[in-house]
C-alpha cells in the first residue's frame, strides 16, 4: 500500500535543552517505593467495575456508520512477522502461536503478546507484506475471532486502557484491513467497537499508569475524537488530557520519564499517529503536539549510535536502525540529536566517526521501572557504522528467547560496560522486580575543549554498604580516535568507614569484535569485522577477556565477549586508568 509521509518540521534550532549547569546534580526519590497499597486496591476495584452492568451501560451510545478518515501509518513494520500471519500464525521475538483455534480469551504467553494481539500492532505487520485484497480477509478473520472473545465484555489485559488506546491507533491507521467486507452487520459490530472502547478509555485513561501507559491511552481519546462522528467534545476533552499525559511522560529535555529507549521510541510512534489522525480529517496538529515531537525526537537521536539504531539502556535492547528511521520519519521532525540530556541524564559525545553515550543519572523511580537497570555510569561506544563497546540490554524481553532469571541478570550493573564492587549492584534490584536502595545522586561536570570533550560524574550507589563513591572520567580527543577513561573509588563523606573489597572494570564487547590480549597483559586489540583496530590499555589491574551477552533489537541474545579488568579497593581510594584508541 502506498504511504505518504508528512511535512516535516525542523526542529533544529530548538535546543535549548542542548545544555546543563555546572556542578549538575540529578537526585532519585529514596522514598520511591512504587504504587502505594491504596493506590494498588483503588485499581483493582475500578477494572472489577468494569464486569458490572452499570459499566456496560456507560459503554453504549449511538453506532457510528463510518470513521471520518483513515490516518495514514507511514511507520514500517516487520515483514517476517508479517508473512509468518499470512501462514497461520503469529510470531514474536522468536515465539511462534498459531491462529487457527488461538482462544483470545484465554491468557496469552506473555505481555509481550498481550500488547502485540489485543493492541492489533500486528495490523501494521500484516499491511507491510500484501496489499489490501490479500491481506484484508486474514484480518477480518482474526477480527472476528477477537470481537467474539471482547467486543462485549470489558475485562484485563484486553481493556487496559494502553491497548485500548494502541488498539484505536492501529485499527484507525489500518481501517481499509478489517472494515473491508460486505456484511454489514461484522461492518456494524467493528465500528461500534471502535466506540464503546473510546468510552471507555473516556473514563480509564487517566486511571492508567503514568507514563506510557497513560500516554497511549490519552492518544487513543483525541485519534476518536477526530474521527468518529460528533467528536468535537470527545476531541476538546482528549486534548487536555492528552498535554497532562505529556507532562507526565516526558522530561522537560524531552526524555521519557522511564530512561528507556524502547519507551521513548514509543511515545513518539504513538504522538506521531495522532498527528496523522489530526493530518487525515485536515486540521493544524496542536501547538503542543508539535513541540512535544520535536523535543522527544531530539532526545531519542541522543541515545542512537552511527549506525543510526539505539544504546541498550534501561532494559531495551539495541533498536534496530531502520525501525528508528522509520518512526522519526513518521513524526515529520527534522532535529539534531540532543547531546546533554538536563533530565532524561543521557550524555552524547560525537567526534569524528566516534560516538560516545554515557548513563550520567540515577536509575527511574521504582513505580515506573518495568525492567529499570543498575547502570548509572555505564557507557556504549560506535565507530561509525559499527558498535565496539555497548551493554548487554534486552531485559525487557523476557519470553521464549530469554528466560525470566536471564532477564533479571541482564538488569544487573555487571550487564553494563562500568565499575563493579564487589559483585554488587550500584542500584538493588529486588526479588519484586523493583528498584531498591542504592544510586540517590549524581555529580555531573561536562567542558567542551578545543582538543576535544571531558565528561566527570560520580553516584553514591556504593556510599552506603560499602563507603566507596564510584567516579568516572571520560575524555575524547577532538578526532574521536583517542578516548581516556579513569575510574576512582573514594571514601565517601559521612559514611561507613570504607573497607578493602574487589571491584571489576567491564567492556561488554559487540558480537562482531574479536578481541585479545597482548603480550604484557596490560592490553588487548579488538578487531571490528571488516573494519577498524582499536587498541585497549589499562594502567593496572588485571586484564581478561570474558564471555558476554549483547541481544539485538528482536529480542535474540548473542554470544560475545567482554574485557575485565580486576583490581582491589582500598580504603583510602583506589584509582584504574585505561585508554581506548583508534590503531587501523
Amino acid at each position: 500500500m502506498n504511504k505518504l509521509s508528512p511535512r516535516p518540521v525542523d526542529m533544529s534550532d530548538e535546543q535549548g535543552a542542548d545544555s546543563i549547569e555546572d556542578g549538575k546534580r540529578l537526585i532519585r526519590l529514596s522514598a520511591d517505593k512504587g504504587s502505594s497499597l491504596a493506590e494498588r486496591i483503588a485499581n483493582h476495584f475500578y477494572r472489577l467495575t468494569w464486569r458490572t452492568p452499570l459499566h456496560n451501560m456507560r459503554l453504549k451510545g449511538k453506532y457510528p456508520l463510518k470513521l471520518l478518515a483513515v490516518p495514514r501509518d507511514i511507520i514500517t513494520g516487520d515483514a517476517r512477522a508479517g508473512k509468518a500471519i499470512r501462514v497461520g500464525y503469529f510470531l514474536l521475538r522468536g515465539q511462534k502461536l498459531p491462529i487457527i483455534g488461538l482462544d483470545f480469551a484465554a491468557p496469552l504467553p506473555s505481555p509481550a503478546f498481550d500488547d502485540y494481539l489485543h493492541g492489533f500492532r500486528w495490523l501494521r505487520d500484516l499491511d507491510q507484506v500484501a496489499n489490501r485484497e490479500t491481506a484484508a480477509p486474514v484480518a477480518e478473520s482474526i477480527m472476528r475471532a477477537w470481537l467474539s472473545a471482547h467486543a462485549e465484555k470489558a475485562t484485563e489485559p484486553a481493556w487496559s486502557p494502553e491497548h485500548a488506546g494502541w488498539r484505536l491507533l492501529f485499527w484507525a491507521a489500518h481501517a481499509p484491513l478489517i472494515l473491508s467486507s460486505g456484511d454489514l452487520v461484522y461492518r456494524s459490530l467493528v465500528l461500534n467497537c471502535f466506540a464503546r472502547t473510546a468510552r471507555h478509555l473516556d473514563r480509564s485513561a487517566d486511571k492508567a499508569p503514568v507514563g506510557l501507559p497513560r500516554l497511549v491511552a490519552w492518544s487513543g481519546v483525541v485519534a476518536a475524537g477526530l474521527l468518529l462522528p460528533g467528536g468535537d467534545p470527545r476531541r476538546a476533552f482528549g486534548e487536555t488530557g492528552l498535554k497532562h499525559a505529556i507532562e507526565h511522560a516526558f522530561y522537560s529535555d524531552g526524555g521519557s520519564i522511564s530512561r528507556s529507549p524502547l519507551a521513548q521510541l514509543q511515545g513518539v510512534e504513538a504522538l506521531a499517529l495522532v498527528a496523522a489522525a489530526y493530518d487525515a480529517v485536515r486540521e493544524d496538529v496542536p501547538a503542543f503536539l508539535s513541540e512535544t515531537l520535536g523535543r522527544t525526537v531530539a532526545a531519542l537521536l541522543g541515545l542512537s549510535h552511527g549506525d543510526g539504531g539505539l544504546g541498550s539502556w534501561q532494559g531495551a535492547p539495541a533498536i534496530d536502525p531502520a525501525r528508528v528511521e522509520s518512526v522519526i520519519a513518521a513524526s515529520g521532525v527534522r532535529t539534531r540529536p540532543l547531546r546533554q540530556a538536563r533530565d532524561w541524564g543521557y550524555q552524547r559525545i560525537s567526534a569524528g566517526s566516534t560516538v560516545m553515550l554515557v548513563d550520567a543519572a540515577p536509575p527511574p523511580v521504582a513505580r515506573i521501572a518495568e525492567a529499570g537497570c543498575a547502570s548509572t555510569g555505564a557507557l556504549e561506544i560506535s565507530d561509525g557504522g559499527d558498535r565496539l563497546i555497548v551493554n548487554c540490554g534486552g531485559a525487557s524481553c523476557a519470553g521464549a528467547l530469554i528466560p525470566a532469571e536471564l532477564a533479571r541478570g541482564l538488569r544487573s550493573t555487571a550487564a553494563h560496560s562500568t565499575l563493579v564492587l564487589d559483585d554488587s549492584n550500584s542500584t538493588a534490584i529486588l526479588p519484586d522486580g523493583t528498584l531498591g536502595r542504592g544510586v540517590t545522586e549524581v555529580e555531573l561536570h561536562r567542558q567542551e575543549l578545543e582538543n576535544g570533550s571531558r565528561i566527570e560524574l560520580s553516584h553514591d550507589g556504593y556510599a552506603r554498604r560499602f563507603g566507596y563513591v564510584h567516579r568516572r572520567l571520560l575524555v575524547m580527543s577532538s578526532d574521536g580516535k583517542d578516548i581516556r577513561g579513569e575510574d576512582m573509588l573514594l571514601p565517601a563523606q559521612r559514611r561507613r568507614k570504607p573497607v578493602s573489597a574487589p571491584y571489576a572494570l567491564r567492556f561488554h564487547l559487540a558480537p562482531h569484535i574479536d578481541a585479545s590480549l597482548t603480550a604484557d597483559g596490560q592490553g588487548a586489540l579488538l578487531r571490528i569485522d571488516m573494519g577498524a583496530l582499536w587498541q585497549f590499555r589499562c594502567g593496572s589491574g588485571q586484564l581478561a577477556v570474558e564471555d558476554s551477552l549483547w541481544v539485538d533489537g528482536d529480542g535474540r541474545p548473542h554470544a560475545t565477549k567482554q574485557l575485565v579488568v580486576s583490581a582491589t579497593a582500598e580504603p583510602g581510594g583506589s584509582s584504574l586508568g585505561w585508554l581506548l584508541k583508534r590503531v587501523g
